[in-house]
């Protein structure tokens, strides 16, 4: 049987067992506890997941309407990017920075055995993250918003870096690669603002690794968390394991990813990014997603994987029919829908399974992830409706905020107490 590299990274955001801590920190009093916890300090300074997940969500639910504001209003930003790049650099480099941030230094314990980022060492992250989102917003000299603003995501990878080879955990180079490669889009993002870069790139390569995470790392936790599930409910339909399928869909990805990066207009480029659009539906529903209707925070994680397909599809799409299928509907396919939904599908369930509470839906949850999918939805449409665009852009923005306005209210505590049981 053909082997994928793809099959090689192994990502969990739950652990199936406790974690231990590594030799050298055993025989240090009581400051080390299972799930290689910190105590003595605050909660939330115990794992990365906590104070970047909330800082995500509370960003996300400040900037959207503060663009939709400042596009009508025509307020000028004092930072070095103008109203709709900032924009798009906020969603990107701050919103989407810092849940990639709070998932990766939560999974890395799991990847390497190793202790998880906290304490001071974590807290100056999330100074350095402020920073950047300040500097973006009041610093106009672009020489020195530049270095502010990388100042997190240069940070974060080589922290990453730090613990996969440190760790030995070398099957998830891959993952220290791509947030390189999002860190460098920061950068060009910034140039291109001065004028001195190709316009356009930068997005398209921050886009591409996003799109490249949410279908490695989707394509191991959702088939696994779906069959634990179904196991526990007796059904002998399981989700198919990795198989030649799967590899194909990741591949087709990575090369359409790679061509419209490059060279965004070609036909061929189109071609591939529609072959793995189908290609990744195919895989979703080998993982048997609507057996699992009755448990929302499974069930949206299929939903997210469908935004993700969705998006790609369309990207090609809008290349070769761009009068029909609008270049702005499927980038924000990928965003709003994709991205959005994936993010609180992860964050949710992350926020529950790490502070030791029951992984299931509540009501509040189920509309949370009604919302950030109608919101998508509504934004996928706007260019579609052009008589109606004003109105349904800020019905969209409106909606897709209330999700993440609505995560911060209801797992803010969550993230901010101490651990179930500690």
């Amino acid at each position: 049987m053909i082997k994928f590299p793809f099959q090689l990274v192994r990502l969990r955001t739950e652990s199936a067992r406790p974690y231990r801590a590594p030799e050298a920190a055993k025989g240090r009093g009581d400051r080390y506890r299972r799930a290689g916890r910190v105590l003595g300090g605050a909660p939330v300074w115990s794992y990365g997941f906590r104070p970047f997940f909330l800082l995500g969500a509370l960003y996300a639910a400040l900037i959207v309407p503060f663009w939709v504001w400042a596009h009508a209003s025509g307020y000028v930003l004092h930072g070095p990017f103008s109203g709709s790049v900032w924009h798009a650099h906020e969603m990107l480099f701050g919103f989407l920075s810092a849940v990639i941030a709070g998932f990766v230094l939560t999974a890395v314990p799991n990847w390497t055995g190793r202790l998880p980022l906290s304490g001071t060492r974590l807290a100056v992250l999330v100074l350095l993250w402020l920073i950047g989102r300040i500097a973006c917003a009041t610093v106009a000299a672009p020489w020195v918003a530049l270095p502010l603003d990388m100042l997190f995501p240069v940070s974060l990878a080589l922290a990453i870096w730090r613990e996969v080879l440190v760790g030995r955990n070398l099957r998830n180079i891959p993952v220290a690669a791509l947030l390189s490669f999002f860190a460098l889009a920061g950068a060009l993002h910034h140039l291109e603002a001065n004028g001195i870069f190709e316009p356009g790139l930068p997005v398209r390569l921050a886009l591409g690794v996003i799109t490249l995470l949410m279908a490695l790392i989707g394509g191991r936790i959702i088939p696994s968390f779906t069959r634990n599930w179904l196991v526990k409910q007796g059904s002998r339909t399981l989700p198919a394991p990795f198989g030649f399928l799967d590899g194909l869909a990741l591949a087709t990805t990575l090369s359409g990813v790679l061509a419209w990066i490059i060279v965004p207009q070609a036909v061929w480029a189109a071609a591939l990014l529609l072959i793995a659009g189908t290609f990744l539906i195919g895989r979703l529903l080998r993982w048997k997603g609507w057996l699992s209707w009755r448990e929302p925070i499974l069930a949206v994680l299929h939903l997210g994987y469908l935004w993700l397909a969705a998006g790609v599809a369309m990207l090609g799409a809008s290349i070769l029919w761009p009068g029909l299928v609008p270049a702005d509907a499927a980038i924000h396919t990928l965003t709003a829908g994709a991205v959005g939904t994936m993010t609180l599908s992860v964050m949710t369930r992350a926020s529950l399974g790490h502070t030791g509470r029951l992984i299931a839906s509540d009501r509040i949850t189920t509309l949370i992830y009604a919302a950030v999918s109608l919101g998508a939805l509504l934004r996928v449409l706007a260019p579609m409706l052009p008589d109606a665009y004003g109105a349904v852009i800020i019905a969209s923005g409106s909606v897709w905020t209330f999700a993440f306005l609505l995560f911060a209210i209801r797992y803010g505590p969550i993230l901010w107490r101490p651990r179930e049981g500690a």
